[in-house]
């Protein structure tokens, strides 16, 4: 293999596919790097790689010393192997060859824990660290991702001018910024995964009422999705939903999206970001339904018995009939109204979740620049993230974005619209757990006043704990019992 001719400006631990791309990408902006994987044949494919996409400055290496090593000072090195005890192994092997003020960057999908006691761990050593979220799958690694670096300044300011050349570019800057100390890039990463998952449940919801209520067949779904891709929903998903629709099983006839298995894979982002929800007192509820339905759908079996025995027992199927006389053109303008107005709550829920950790944390979080920096290069990238900016940049305290007085408008333009797609698909029998979610923690914060008092009340009498009133100050406990048979007795005695 050909050795560096000078020291490296940055190097790259873990040559899987994101590996192996963001390190061409690296290298592709001019910037020399070293790149070292414990199975030699990765650093031989990676370098050749290199060779074919026009000889770029990157150099393999096949022992931690020796990749450590080819690294100018201070070092820089990046690590993206999976996440856990794979993490820990790679900075033991590759942190004994580093000297103080060398910086380890984790750009996997990590725990904000993890990341916050191994910043404690190497600063024994002297090293700095960086937990980097990175989105944007294999092609944004290749060419210019979503960055989400949170951790050491110092680290940060080493390379943020490899990470601006690297990073997505978007009318406004680099798809990076500096998020925070401690493991704010891995929480807001994982946030972000969270509202990918709302996203796509909510987008297969749409799918399901247009399919099923509609009765559209894939082709029309293919337009449908590039007509709404050319508006207000303009977004990297709903691109390739419409790009989904038009592909061919070659292995059989018909379409390839209806030979897929309907069960949902995941990988925990999801599930931590609903159980920091929790944690903080959040309300999540899209996030949360997108979760659930992705262990429904792992329920293949039981789904398939359970349709059997519901048949059997008389449940009829109502989409047949209601196709049947349902006006096409106003279901989807209808559906595009619904889907645009969940996607607010479901973004709504993680800004607020966002907002939450960040005064826990201290990490002064900027929401604006969050939704900046996604606007391009990871996964849930969309035209609307724009006007997300704006609305915290307009008022960096807003209490959500359902009450940004333009998305309050829209939100109230498309409610009608909406409410008809959820009865609808209850008429239907067709589950829209995600739309429903969003309706309802639409319809239950713009409410004054909840019927929480009478909850409140059944916590007072059975435990005592006590309730607040409208009307006066101080905390009250009543002996409910005592009092309702008194004048059950009351009653009994006029009568």
């Amino acid at each position: 293999m050909e050795a560096s001719p000078a020291l490296s400006r940055i190097g790259l631990a873990g040559l899987a596919v994101m590996g192996q791309n963001l390190a061409l990408n690296v290298a592709e902006k001019g910037f020399p790097i070293s790149v070292y994987n414990r199975t030699t044949s990765k650093v031989d494919e990676t370098f050749q790689r290199a060779q074919d996409e026009g000889h770029l400055p990157l150099f393999g290496h096949y022992s931690p010393r020796e990749f450590v090593l080819s690294i100018q000072r201070p070092r820089s090195v990046v690590i993206l192997v999976k996440a856990g005890s794979p993490v820990d192994q790679t900075i033991a092997s590759l942190s004994d060859h580093m000297e103080p003020g060398d910086c380890i960057i984790d750009g996997g999908n990590e725990w904000y824990e993890n990341t916050e006691r191994r910043i404690q761990e190497v600063s024994n050593k002297g090293l700095l660290y960086l937990g980097m979220g990175v989105s944007g799958g294999e092609e944004g690694a290749r060419n210019g991702p979503s960055l989400m670096p949170g951790g050491s300044h110092q680290a940060y300011s080493n390379i943020k001018d490899i990470l601006e050349k690297v990073a997505a570019q978007v009318e406004d800057g680099p798809c990076v910024t500096y998020i925070g100390e401690g493991g704010s890039g891995n929480f807001v990463k994982m946030v972000h995964n969270g509202i990918e998952y709302g996203d796509m449940q909510l987008i297969s919801e749409a799918y399901d009422v247009l399919k099923h209520v509609g009765g559209l067949s894939n082709d029309e779904l293919a337009e449908i999705f590039a007509e709404w891709n050319k508006g207000e929903l303009e977004s990297f998903l709903i691109e390739i939903t419409s790009d989904i629709f038009r592909v061919k099983d070659e292995l059989g006839d018909g379409y390839l999206v209806d030979k897929i298995l309907d069960k949902t894979g995941m990988k925990g982002t999801g599930k931590w970001t609903v159980q920091q929800a929790a944690q903080l007192s959040v309300a999540a509820p899209t996030i949360a339904a997108s979760l659930d339905c992705r262990y429904l759908s792992g329920l293949k079996e039981e789904r398939e018995n359970a349709a059997g025995v519901l048949k059997e027992a008389g449940l009829k199927e109502e989409v047949g009939s209601l196709a049947q006389v349902i006006d096409k053109k106003r279901l989807i303008d209808d559906v595009r109204q619904a889907l645009y107005a969940s996607k607010i709550c479901s973004y709504a829920q993680g800004m607020n979740l966002l907002r939450a950790k960040s005064v826990e944390k201290g990490w002064n979080l900027n929401l604006g620049e969050l939704a900046r920096i996604w606007k391009g290069g990871c996964i849930i990238r969309a035209v609307f993230l724009d006007r997300i900016k704006k609305a915290y940049q307009r008022n960096p305290n807003l209490a959500s974005l359902v009450v940004d007085p333009e998305f309050a408008r829209e939100m109230v333009q498309r409610q009608a619209a909406w409410r008809r797609v959820v009865g609808l698909a209850i008429s239907a029998g067709i589950s829209t757990p995600g739309m429903c979610a969003s309706l309802a923690y639409f319809d239950t914060y713009r409410r004054a006043r909840l019927p929480a008092n009478l909850v409140q009340a059944q916590r007072d009498l059975f435990g005592a704990h006590t309730y607040e009133r409208i009307d006066r100050p101080g905390s009250f406990h009543t002996e409910w019992t005592k009092l309702a048979r008194k004048s059950n007795a009351g009653v009994g005695a006029l009568n």
